[in-house]
């Protein structure tokens, strides 16, 4: 990992497609603008590790009400439980 100190104003070049700039640094939050070509990806890790949490939990077998509590157990023919305040 390469850690660097830019100020606002400056840039910093990733090959030779890539250039991201500091536009401004206000109260603990930076703002940048990236130029890249339109066939590179730009996505915020955030979004990125959200969507495969997402993915994962649509890959599993599971009926939604059985995430909700509401399947018999051990098929006894329990009905539904009421929600607890």
């Amino acid at each position: 990992m390469l850690i660097l100190q830019r100020k606002e104003g400056e840039s910093l070049l990733i090959g030779d497609e890539i250039e991201i700039s500091i536009l401004s640094v206000e109260a603990g939050r930076v703002r940048l603008a990236i130029e890249a070509p339109k066939s590179i990806s730009i996505l915020r890790a955030e979004l990125k590790k959200a969507a495969e949490v997402n993915r994962e939990a649509a890959d599993e077998e599971v009926s939604p009400l059985a995430l909700l509590g509401m399947l018999p157990e051990h098929g006894r023919g329990k009905s539904p439980q009421e929600p607890t305040p």
